[in-house]
């Protein structure tokens, strides 16, 4: 078996997309983390469903520090996620795809980090890229080759959930610069820069935020559309895949600020 240099992280997995794959628990501190393993091209994949197969898990609930430690014992070193979104920006509408490249975070009660001081020091990570540069351009050229429209990059905002946001909420956050919100990027994208991990991100806007449309939010469609779109991002991951993928492009290797060092 190759090497585990990628995973996919989403709501469904590559299981659903005609890939053949078995299932591997990981064992974590932080807990047990269920993932499926495809071999595709000689490279061996490993995909983590978010929420759990079953989509049972809530996102404030997700425990994703494990999730991102047991794909770094598996070596992964290269990261792509979905992200379900709601809409901030006329411009990007229901049913459009958008490239994450920045994020604001509202959650409230999540552990957001690996660093708990101590003897290791007072460890910080830096956030000027927090969506990997180099993956990001991979994603563009891949777009092009599979006939997929990105209407854009896009500032994500994460909230706590399980609910959706009041309209104030959406107002305030329009008037911060996001495009998007959602539940789940953050602390996912965060982890991942503190292990040394590239990781990008694909927003699928499956709905107007609140506010953004008269009436309420109508999530009948979702499924359909997050199925549809589920398949035009997996192609583009495994295709981006099979190319030869390294860390010298970008700077995800090299983001940790470790001031009891530089002040000894």
């Amino acid at each position: 078996m190759k090497p585990f240099q990628y995973a996919i992280i989403g709501g469904t997995g590559v299981y659903d997309s005609g890939v053949s794959s078995f299932h591997k628990t990981v064992e974590t501190e932080y807990g047990e983390v269920e993932v499926d393993i495809a071999e595709v091209k000689n490279n061996s994949i490993a995909f983590l469903a978010r929420h759990g197969k079953e989509h049972g898990t809530l996102p404030h609930r997700i425990n994703y520090r494990a999730n991102l430690k047991a794909l770094q014992k598996l070596g992964v070193q290269h990261i792509f996620a979905t992200a379900a979104v709601g809409s901030l920006n006329p411009d990007y509408p229901t049913g459009s795809l958008v490239v994450l490249s920045d994020f604001l975070d509202m959650t409230k009660q999540r552990p957001l980090t690996f660093f708990e001081g101590g003897s290791e020091g007072a460890k910080h990570v830096n956030m000027d890229d927090p969506y990997c540069a180099n993956l990001r351009k991979h994603l563009l050229e891949a777009a092009k080759r599979h006939d997929v429209q990105f209407k854009g990059n896009a500032v994500y905002i994460c909230t706590e959930g399980p609910r959706f946001e009041t309209e104030a909420e959406i107002k305030m956050m329009r008037e911060w610069g996001a495009d998007v919100v959602g539940m789940t990027s953050v602390p996912e994208v965060v982890l991942a820069k503190e292990l040394g991990l590239c990781y990008a991100s694909v927003g699928f806007v499956v709905n107007m935020a609140t506010g953004m449309e008269s009436g309420p939010i109508q999530l009948k469609s979702i499924g359909e559309m997050l199925a549809r779109n589920k398949e035009k991002a997996n192609l583009m991951f495994l295709d981006i895949f099979t190319k030869t993928l390294d860390q010298q492009n970008c700077r995800c290797l090299d983001s940790i600020v470790n001031l009891y060092n530089s002040f000894d």
